[in-house]
């Protein structure tokens, strides 16, 4: 049978501190500071994925409040980093689709595959 651990052990809190520092860094990020924010947010979740790996039943009653507390945040977190991904791909299609217009524009004539003004001999 396993041990409870002693109530003023809390091993939720940094998870929880992690979460709460992915939250604000997803709800601060902006379009120009993205890149950084997306490494700062991978180390965060590397980090929250090793404590969540230590993290073993049975838990104290604190730990389970925490625990609580801590979903409808981790949700909020799903929920940034999944309009962040959005604006990823729609930003994506947005350059391929300027890029395929700029080489359209380069050279209109490129995949034009009109037959017009050929002769084929079907004779030999």
């Amino acid at each position: 049978m396993q041990k409870v651990p002693k109530s003023d052990e809390n091993r939720v809190k940094p998870v929880f501190d992690t979460t709460l520092q992915m939250k604000d860094l997803l709800e601060k990020s902006s379009a120009k500071t993205r890149d950084a924010d997306i490494e700062q947010l991978n180390a965060l979740i590397e980090l929250r994925g090793k404590q969540l790996e230590q993290l073993t039943p049975p838990y104290n009653e604190e730990e389970k409040k925490l625990g609580q507390e801590l979903i409808p945040i981790n949700d909020r977190v799903q929920d940034l980093m999944q309009s962040i991904f959005s604006e990823l791909k729609k930003e994506i299609r947005q350059v391929k689709k300027q890029k395929s217009s700029n080489q359209k524009y380069i050279n209109p004539y490129k995949n034009v595959q009109v037959m017009d003004g050929m002769y084929l001999d079907k004779k030999k």
